[in-house]
């Protein structure tokens, strides 16, 4: 703010560039703000800084002294934050916490008490000196407590987890003392450090508020000088915590307790799982967490991946397929026998469509059986099985012992080489429904990745009924979108038609609470199906190349996944931005 304050008052002629050329000398030699430098100099007094900040940001002035703050509001921010960024609560009203600052534009300061407290931030302007020594006021008596000289022990980091859980009230925080050096405490001491109070209110903090954000994972990243801690939502990971860095070995430790993994292994990666209970409106639900420990240069990386039964689409009509290509997928799984592939990167949303599929076919007259590594949803009526390769079972062994079973139906979690294939073709030439998945960029693509794993033409172009390939894109968020004006020309040049180009009218999300201003509310599936038809079999018997089976494929009816972002986006469901992002023309 400084340069900028400067400016405005010497553009109001409060002072003059001499004046403020001295001050910002001042400023350089003792520290501290502009606005501090003025105020001492005697250039300007601290109330027309405050009419000035008032004024030019339309947020409105106070006077401290006339404010008497309530404790319980006083208790919502930390002391050192409200020191770090010279603030003050004043008033707490429903969901939004009033706040006095001497520096309204500082957005990061806002930003930080919103995830904080869990309260929207409304900010008003106090001079610097009067919040100054509001916060020693107001602040004193805590400090206080133990040697009276003003100069107590200062508040945990672990208090933002206090008052994060003021939304989540499962669970509450409190000041905790670490150990500096954590390398030669026994196993016994990280054990007890992973159990103390502070450290599992953190944890709960960091559960509660991935869940309460609707986020997808939850990385721990231990890095030389800081401890960060980001969500993945809707696809995109976002900074929202960086903890103490002495809390990085009990995080890790509480974590790893929860998930029953060995704390004392630090070399090695570990995987687990946590299933937690918490009430979210009087209802008591249930959420598991698959648990992946990493070792890196500057400690444990820790990912959590959030499985919510509650938010699995076992819907078809609701993951984002297009009407015809849709029928053409139900077709293919309905067939008594044949194999049907779904392909695309991690994060696709892949399982969530095999497992629509397979709640769509799970009758009490069909045995399904599945091997997944690892098993993300428990599925009533369905066997399944953890597949673990330390112990020799693998998705080929296990799809051996499936043929043994009577099966119907069976689902392999991914197919990664020739043994699993092969087994997988031969089931689904013996009369069996075969639902697996690819890591491959496009549809057609996936004929060739078979041939390459070492699989003969004649036996992927008898097997294989129907190759879907997938993405995930950002919704707009319905509670912010307008219209955007994009020319003609960059419309046609991105792959709309003639008249399409004329009409369309795409939209993008301005961001609002909603959406926690990111213009974007959940995602939808980008699906290309291209159903292995007889013109498409002669195609692979003749080793056609994937450029030629898309041709093919195309003229056949199929739907690319360039087509399908951009009907989406004539839809008004996603953006231009999103579709160019996953997808190529």
């Amino acid at each position: 703010m400084a340069v900028r304050l400067g400016e405005i008052l010497v553009r109001e002629k409060r002072i003059t560039p001499e004046q403020l050329q001295e001050a910002l000398s001042a400023q350089k030699a003792r520290g501290g703000k502009l606005g501090s430098s003025l105020v001492s100099l005697g250039f300007v007094a601290d109330e027309e800084i405050t009419a000035l900040l008032s004024r030019q940001y339309g947020v409105p002035s106070i006077t401290l002294e006339d404010f008497d703050i309530d404790a319980s509001v006083i208790k919502l921010v930390p002391y050192e934050t409200a020191q770090k960024y010279q603030v003050l609560p004043l008033s707490r009203s429903g969901a939004t916490l009033t706040i006095a600052m001497a520096d309204p534009t500082n957005v990061l300061a806002m930003d930080d008490i919103k995830f904080m407290t869990g309260y929207n931030v409304e900010p008003v302007v106090a001079s610097e000196s009067a919040v100054l020594e509001a916060i020693k006021r107001y602040y004193a008596a805590g400090r206080n407590n133990g040697n009276g000289n003003g100069s107590g022990p200062q508040p945990s980091a672990l208090d933002f987890a206090n008052q994060a859980m003021q939304a989540l009230p499962t669970v509450d925080a409190s000041d905790v003392e670490v150990l500096e050096d954590l390398e030669e405490i026994s196993v016994e001491a990280l054990a007890r450090q992973g159990e103390e109070a502070p450290v599992i209110r953190l944890v709960n903090v960091m559960l509660m508020s991935a869940i309460s954000r609707g986020a997808s994972d939850i990385h721990i990243e231990p890095y030389e000088k800081e401890l960060r801690v980001r969500y993945r939502i809707d696809g995109v990971l976002y900074n929202v915590m960086v903890p103490p860095l002495k809390l990085r070995d009990p995080i890790v430790s509480r974590v790893k307790i929860m998930a029953k993994l060995d704390i004392a292994e630090k070399r090695l990666p570990q995987d687990g799982r946590i299933k937690i209970r918490y009430h979210d409106d009087g209802e008591s639900k249930e959420i598991d967490f698959r648990v992946s420990c990493l070792p890196t240069l500057f400690g444990e990386k820790i990912v959590l991946r959030l499985l919510d039964r509650d938010k699995l689409m076992l819907d078809m009509t609701k993951l984002g397929f297009e009407a015809e290509s849709l029928d053409r997928f139900n077709a293919a799984i309905e067939r008594p026998w044949g194999m049907v592939l779904v392909t695309g990167p991690t994060g696709s949303g892949k399982t969530n469509t095999l497992y629509s599929s397979i709640s769509k076919l799970n009758t009490p007259g069909t045995n399904i059986m599945t091997a997944e590594d690892p098993v993300e949803f428990n599925l009533a009526g369905v066997n399944q099985v953890q597949i673990r390769e330390g112990i020799g079972l693998t998705f080929a062994a296990a799809l051996r012992a499936f043929l043994r079973q009577d099966p119907n139906i069976i689902l392999v979690g991914e197919i990664r080489d020739f043994e699993t294939a092969e087994i997988g073709i031969k089931a689904a030439l013996t009369g069996h429904l075969v639902l697996s998945t690819l890591h491959t960029n496009d549809a057609p693509s996936t004929i060739n990745r078979m041939i390459n794993m070492g699989i003969e033409p004649f036996l992927v172009a008898s097997s294989v009924n129907l190759i879907c390939a997938q993405r995930l894109v950002r919704r707009v968020c319905r509670a912010c979108a307008e219209p955007v004006s994009v020319p003609v020309q960059t419309l046609a040049t991105i792959g709309f038609g003639p008249e399409d180009a004329e009409s369309v009218q795409p939209v993008k999300g301005r961001g609002c609470e909603a959406c926690g201003y990111t213009g974007f509310k959940g995602r939808v599936g980008l699906y290309e199906v291209m159903d292995v038809d007889d013109e498409v079999k002669e195609q692979i018997l003749i080793g056609a190349s994937g450029l030629d089976l898309r041709r093919k494929a195309i003229e056949r009816g199929m739907v690319t996944l360039r087509a399908s972002g951009l009907r989406k986006v004539k839809d008004q469901v996603t953006t231009i931005e999103e579709v160019l992002r996953e997808t190529v023309s």
